[in-house]
């Protein structure tokens, strides 16, 4: 099936069978590699993407479900010029990864938790980090980049 779909601001069709799950479709078809497959269950939040401005785990969502979206992957998160996102840019000066597998997903999803609750607790934003696994940081470190990261972000 050809599926028509923005990435990252450009547009991309790819040609997948009709099971072909997003997250494979954007790390083999297009080569953004950033967008992790951890667990392929939904459990670890490795992949998530944000779909139309939602976080969504790609790997739980067929390639062709996002006909007509706009997906927007860890690649497409900086300025065009390397800049760094406010959220990465805190993930990184907080030390909020380790071995960094995580780490995309992670981010991703901070980036849709700001968006969504700019006014979330440390309590809350544990709650809402929930569907994201971390072996490595114990949490501590990546509570306080998001804390960082949405007041750079000015929410």
């Amino acid at each position: 099936m050809q599926v028509q779909f923005t990435v990252n601001g450009r547009a991309a069709s790819v040609d997948v069978p009709p099971n072909t799950l997003l997250v494979h479709a954007l790390r083999e078809q297009l080569a953004l590699t950033g967008t992790h497959v951890g667990c392929d269950t939904s459990q670890c939040g490795a992949c998530t993407v944000l779909v139309n401005g939602r976080a969504v785990k790609s790997c739980a969502m067929l390639a062709v479900q996002a006909q007509g979206a706009e997906v927007q992957t860890i690649e497409g998160l900086a300025a065009p010029d390397g800049t760094l996102h406010p959220m990465q840019a805190a993930f990184k000066e907080c030390h909020g990864l380790q071995c960094g597998f995580c780490t995309p997903g992670m981010v991703m999803s901070a980036v849709d938790l700001v968006k969504h609750h700019p006014q979330a607790s440390e309590a809350e934003i544990r709650e809402l980090l929930e569907g994201n696994l971390c072996r490595c940081t114990g949490y501590q470190n990546i509570v306080r980049a998001v804390q960082q990261g949405r007041e750079a972000m000015g929410a």
